[in-house]
């Protein structure tokens, strides 16, 4: 294995899988694999790049720690040259949030200094500039990002956030300093590092912003990002001869189907919106839920009854219905209470034959694929931007698609269905 990867939630994991997969146009990319947490065996020879997928994200941070550097030590044996702690495009994590505790573990571990910090993901609206963070233009924290329900994010500028988290000194390299190209950028995180910076913050504006940093950053045992950070790593591998630039094949899952929401994304209500005109759609409420008048037999038997017919059970209200929910039961409780009962149905509709499954929400992907308990996934074909297929192995392998709640087009969850079944 050459590069490892510690993701701190499963959609985000599935998103540096394909970029790993993909590598740069007309190279190819890296033989991927993503495991739901840290394996307790060594990775399949062939694998290349491996991404441990933590649900780690909304965890205290003492905990995030001690797991991030369980996954990094499992990566280090397995041969990974370079480590890549990956954590949302949109930064999600509050003054008590884990993220500069984990950078700085990880750092402290692979004794290096200036460790790039590029949250950036332009194909998604997400970019940095003097340090600020940006979603389609508007600052972080007038996007609606800060009315996240667990991370709410009150403040655009990623040197204060990480200032406030961490214990080391931090850096920034302006935009023009990456825009001179890898040398330029080589040459400004060695004076960040003489200066004695641990985290330094990089500003990118566009997709060659981050290959500019990718190249830049060959060698380096540390990295941390988005999942766009991982666009020019591949490259450096297949240039010396390291790999391949060869995919792996991944089988077509035919049988039913099932997608679970629990994203109350303003972009994941527009796509369920659209996918009930045509598909049977159910709602879940949360009262419901906690009274235990919706169980998770409720949703099985709603799935089961509409099979071949795309099927979709969802709990995402509005953001003021979310808010209410939480502040009446508590938010924590509230979370908890759909975790368990999306991972429930999940483990009921896989033992009654369900074998293409699509979920929307990180924290549900974390829920749905934890209790499924499928080891190893590899890597397929791109859904959308940042999706990929994620097919089990096994006697009766499962299919799924785990999504970012901002991810997806209109008609994604339609799509998705069809494509892990390989239309």
């Amino acid at each position: 294995m050459l590069i490892g990867v510690i993701a701190d939630d499963f959609t985000g994991a599935s998103d540096i899988a394909i970029t790993l997969a993909k590598g740069l146009p007309g190279e190819g990319g890296l033989k991927t694999a993503q495991y739901l947490g840290v394996p307790q065996q060594a990775a399949s020879a062939e694998i290349e790049a491996g991404v441990i997928a933590l649900k780690s994200r909304s965890i205290a941070a003492s905990e995030a720690v001690a797991t991030s550097l369980a996954a990094c030590q499992w990566l280090l044996d397995q041969g990974c040259k370079q480590i890549v702690f990956k954590y949302c495009s949109t930064f999600d994590s509050t003054a008590a949030g884990n993220i500069g505790p984990v950078a700085d573990a990880l750092a402290a571990l692979l004794q290096q200094s200036a460790v790039v910090v590029c949250p950036a993901f332009p194909a998604m609206g997400r970019t940095l500039y003097q340090g600020h963070l940006f979603v389609h233009h508007q600052p972080l924290n007038e996007s609606g990002m800060e009315n996240h329900p667990l991370t709410p994010m009150k403040d655009a500028d990623i040197r204060r956030v990480l200032a406030v988290q961490s214990v080391n000194k931090i850096g920034h390299i302006a935009w023009q300093q990456v825009a001179a190209g890898p040398q330029s950028l080589i040459d400004a995180l060695a004076a960040s590092a003489l200066r004695g910076e641990r985290l330094t913050v990089v500003d990118a504006l566009d997709d060659q912003d981050l290959v500019t940093i990718g190249r830049a950053c060959d060698g380096v045992r540390l990295l941390t990002g988005g999942s766009a950070i991982a666009q020019g790593l591949a490259h450096n591998f297949i240039a010396r001869g390291e790999a391949t630039g060869s995919a792996v094949a991944v089988p077509h899952i035919d049988g039913p189907e099932a997608i679970l929401v629990g994203s109350c994304s303003n972009t994941t209500r527009k796509q369920i919106a659209i996918h009930a005109r045509q598909h049977p759609v159910l709602m879940i409420a949360v009262d419901d839920v906690l009274a235990a008048r919706v169980t998770s037999e409720t949703l099985v038997a709603f799935i089961l009854g509409h099979g071949g017919e795309a099927p979709l059970v969802y709990s995402s209200g509005d953001t003021a219905a979310v808010m209410a929910a939480q502040q009446q039961y508590g938010q924590m409780q509230v979370s908890q209470a759909l975790d368990n009962l999306f991972a429930d149905t999940a483990r009921k509709l896989v033992a009654a034959g369900v074998r293409r499954i699509v979920v929307g929400g990180g924290e549900t992907s974390g829920a749905v694929v934890s209790a499924l308990d499928l080891g190893a996934l590899t890597i397929g074909p791109e859904i959308d931007t940042g999706v990929p297929v994620l097919v089990s192995s096994g006697a009766q392998p499962i299919a799924l698609a785990l999504k970012s709640g901002n991810f997806g087009g209109e008609d994604f969850f339609a799509r998705a269905v069809k494509t892990l079944r390989g239309d």
